[in-house]
């Protein structure tokens, strides 16, 4: 069957559950692109194209409850290593976050990303009825617009990028940088998270890739666009082949509604007394990933108690780290660092029966994470680079009376919209103690309700259906 609607992303948008007795069953993952999603794939009888998460199995093409139809792309465990491991995680990752960790550049993981690009994009091919409209998402599937448009130059493509777009004099390291740019600008509209990468982007297409824009050999200038969308930026450039390729940027968000749901119904008192009921709840959530500036945020608050400013015994730290990509030697490195530093606060400050530190390394459920929100007096969110960070504003959905503080680092993109949380600088300590001590002092001051009032109104006029209608409009306009 011929599908009018495609996305096409690295991962299924459900989880493999498999039983005692060796049964399989499927389960929808949480997240805010698969709400915002579905509702058009039901609309336009549409499909996901992704990798089921299982190395060298093969499953046949199944429906969600909500009716969309779900094709997997089997991948073998070589694949998995050298296109997701290896090119994505090791390469590209390290790349688009600003060094914080050096790229690994090695060519049998490039082949084999472009192998696996090929793979999807010829799925997709099969897949898309005449003059479809498919959408590409994120840093694994670069190559997949390019190579569609020789397969299939009838389908509306556009491409989304979740992760930062770097500097072009950092994106110039990578050996195959022409080959990436070309695959992007496959698309008929390419999205970013902020104004900077898409800027970013465009300076690029001066130098590589044969773009060109309209005026003396140079991409257009951006322009602000004044419609009310999500919409910041947006530009165009022609591409070698002499199309018009739209470049935007489209902050994405939360699907706020059943978040604010659950949030209203938690017992923030109970999850206060699971840890002592301090007087100041400080919570982080994050990805174990070492941009996520864990360890950073950790170091601030030994270094407050250390000098006295935070008190041990009214003052607790609630970390979650959710395990990722836990093959990839950094990642481990990350873990190791972080659980040492906790170790060591609890050793030098705790007490017998009493943690200042409570650190989860697990996945929580969405009816726990929202309870924790709801009753953490300050959020800390200290990524060292971030394209957006939804956690920063799934924490101010869950604060509609305007209690609570967020502690925001400066490099998360969720900043240029959540400008009036405590803004810090994560790689400088004193920035971020300065920064984690105001949000406690001024808990139920006015202007910290204030401050909290006004993150909360952008938070809920900006959600995730709103990210996604624009970037279809803006494609369907191209």
């Amino acid at each position: 069957m011929a599908h009018s609607f495609v996305v096409v992303a690295n991962r299924l948008p459900v989880d493999l559950n498999v039983a005692a007795d060796g049964s399989t069953t499927w389960k929808a993952s949480p997240g805010g692109l698969v709400t915002a999603l579905t509702p058009i794939l039901e609309k336009h009888h549409g499909c996901w194209v992704g990798w089921p998460g299982s190395v060298d199995s093969s499953f046949e093409p199944f429906h969600t409850d909500a009716g969309v139809l779900l094709t997997p792309v089997p991948l073998t465990e070589h694949h998995f290593e050298g296109f997701y491991e290896g090119f994505s995680n090791a390469t590209l990752w390290p790349l688009y976050h600003d060094l914080i960790v050096t790229p690994i550049y090695r060519r049998d993981w490039w082949e084999t990303y472009r192998e696996v690009n090929l793979k999807f994009a010829e799925a997709v091919a099969e897949l898309s009825a005449p003059g479809a409209t498919v959408w590409v998402q994120d840093y694994q599937l670069q190559l997949v617009p390019g190579i569609l448009r020789q397969l299939r130059p009838d389908l509306k493509i556009g491409f989304f990028l979740h992760i930062p777009f770097p500097h072009p004099d950092l994106f110039r390291q990578l050996p195959w940088r022409e080959e990436v740019v070309r695959g992007l600008l496959g698309a008929d509209l390419i999205g970013f998270h902020l104004p900077q990468s898409a800027n970013n982007f465009l300076a690029l297409t001066r130098q590589v890739a044969g773009a060109t824009g309209s005026h003396t050999g140079q991409p257009d200038r951006l322009q602000v666009d004044g419609t009310a969308s999500t919409r910041e930026v947006s530009a165009h450039i022609t591409a070698s082949d002499g199309r018009r390729v739209g470049i935007a940027a489209f902050p994405i968000s939360i699907d706020t509604a059943p978040l604010t749901a659950l949030s209203g119904k938690a017992d923030t008192q109970a999850i206060r007394e699971q840890f002592g009921n301090p007087k100041t709840l400080l919570l982080g959530v994050d990805r174990l990933d070492y941009t996520k500036g864990i360890l950073h945020r950790l170091q601030a608050f030994e270094e407050l108690l250390d000098s006295g400013a935070v008190n041990p015994e009214d003052c607790l730290f609630v970390q979650i780290a959710t395990p990722s990509r836990e093959r990839l030697e950094q990642y481990r490195q990350a873990r190791v660092e972080v659980e040492a530093a906790v170790g060591r606060i609890n050793g030098r400050f705790g007490s017998l029966g009493h943690q200042v530190v409570h650190y989860l390394h697990q996945s929580l459920s969405k009816e726990e994470l929202a309870g924790l929100y709801t009753a953490a007096d300050v959020m800390v969110v200290t990524p060292l680079k971030d394209g957006m960070n939804l956690v920063a504003k799934e924490y101010v959905a869950c604060h509609p009376d305007g209690s609570g503080a967020l502690v925001l680092s400066e490099f998360a993109g969720a900043a240029s919209e959540l400008s009036q949380a405590y803004l810090c600088n994560p790689f400088d300590a004193e920035s971020l103690k300065r920064q984690i001590k105001s949000a406690i002092s001024g808990l139920g001051q006015q202007d910290a309700r204030q401050r909290m009032n006004t993150m909360h109104a952008q938070v809920m006029t900006h959600n995730v259906d709103l990210w996604a209608n624009s970037f279809m409009e803006d494609l369907n306009r191209v």
